[in-house]
This record gives structure tokens, sequence and C-alpha cells, in this order.
């Protein structure tokens, strides 16, 4: 865990100990986890707003969606973005794959952004309920983006470079490990739903669906690309996390 924090969020935590692929494995299985402190925390103001000046639940849901960037250092919303360009440049594999490194934000790349963020701030702002409930569905929603992720390391789904961090955890999931930590975030989100006075299966729908055309998407930049990377993963947090609230303001 302390390797993950590292790794995917602003804690400013010490880890001496040299990365591995081994600890980079074992810490990107701490991501769902991570993933769903984060969002509760990142949804705190909101709920503060919701419950002393309900008037401003859009403002909220604008500074718990800022926060939530922050608090994992823009790392997802720049894969995505790199993804986005890479993409829609309709280049061969090799060529998409030289877009994504560059260090600029091509058109693409700002439209999918924009559009991911304004899909989380809309939902946010439309969910009904108590005044937790939307540090529970931002919770529910960072972790089964952040399981997207996993799913996307098995082993069945090759990597498309031979070198950076998502060379070293593609294809590192076994099977019972990824059933596992679906089980554990569902489960989770089962909690939750009824903790707020939500409704269990509309929410569990929702995550499932949201995995459901992550799945899509990871298949189809495999196809595009030859395998996945660490942008690609960024790319999937920010899109299962977007499609998760879309479902939960619905549902």
């Amino acid at each position: 865990m302390r390797t993950a924090l590292a790794l995917f969020t602003v804690v400013p935590v010490r880890d001496a100990t040299e990365l591995t692929r081994d600890r980079a494995v074992a810490a990107l299985r701490w991501f769902p986890l991570i993933g769903a402190v984060l969002g509760a925390v990142a949804a705190l103001p909101l709920a503060a707003v919701r419950a002393w000046a309900s008037h401003a639940t859009l403002l909220g849901a604008v500074l718990a969606v800022a926060l939530l960037a922050m608090l994992s250092r823009g790392l997802h919303l720049d894969g995505l973005a790199d993804t986005a360009d890479g993409l829609a440049s309709r280049a061969p594999a090799e060529r998409a794959l030289q877009i994504m490194r560059r260090s600029d934000i091509g058109p693409f790349g700002v439209l999918a952004i924009v559009l991911a963020v304004l899909v989380d701030v809309a939902a946010l702002a439309a969910l009904g309920g108590s005044s937790w409930r939307p540090v529970a569905a931002l919770a529910v929603a960072a972790a089964t983006g952040r399981l997207a992720v996993l799913h996307a390391a098995h082993r069945r789904v090759p990597s498309a470079r031979a070198d950076g961090f998502g060379a070293w955890v593609a294809g590192s999931m076994s099977t019972p490990v990824a059933v596992l930590e679906t089980a554990v975030v569902l489960g989770g989100t089962a909690g939750l739903a009824a903790a707020v006075g939500a409704s269990i299966v509309g929410w569990l729908l929702a995550g499932a669906g949201a995995l459901l055309v992550t799945a899509a998407v990871r298949w189809h930049v495999t196809r595009r690309l030859g395998g996945v990377t660490g942008d690609v993963f960024g790319a999937l947090v920010e899109i299962g996390t977007a499609l998760t609230l879309t479902g939960l303001a619905f549902g």
C-alpha cells in the first residue's frame, strides 16, 4: 500500500525501497481501495455544500471532481488525453504510440478531458438522497474505474510497449485475483448503497455496466495498438469513473 500511495496519489509517503516489477504489481492490487478512499475524501466538500447550502450543489460537484483530480495528481486525465490523441490520429500503431508519448495535448485530448470532467460534475450534481450519497457514489465510481485497470492488466492482455510502468504491470493479474477484486468492489458498492438508502440493484448495475463498456474500450485499444499502456490505464480509470457516476445518477 505504501508503494501504491507513492505511485498513484499526492500523499507524501516515503518509499525508500527500489521499485521493481513485483512491487509495482503488488501495488496495483491496492488500486481500487485507494480509489475508493480518494473518491470519498474528494466528495466531502460536496457533502458539506449539500448539507449547508443546497442551492450551490453544482459548485460542490465541481470542487469534488477537482479535488479528486488533484489527489491523483491528474495522472489519469493525462492518460485519457494521450490515449484520445493517439487513437484519433488514425496513424499506424507505432506512430500512435509515439503521439501518446508526447508531452503536449492535442484537440482530441482536450475534448476528452472536458467531456469526462463535465460528465462527472453533472452526474454528481444530479444525485438525489442524503448529503452523504455523493460521498458513497464517488467512492464507488473511483473504485470501479480503477478496477477496470486490474481487468486490463490480466494475463491475456498484452503490453503495447516493452518499457514503462504499463509494461511492468500488463499481463500480471491472474483470473482469481481479478475475480476476487471484482467481488470486493461490487460487495462494497452494495454495502455503500444500502448505507445511504440507494437502490442496491441500481448501483450494482451501474458498476457492472461501466466495467462492460471499459472492457469494450480495452478490446478496441488492444486491437488498435497491439496492447495496453500506462496511458490506456489512465483512460480506463476516467472512463470507468464517469460511466459509473452516470449510471448512479440515472439510478
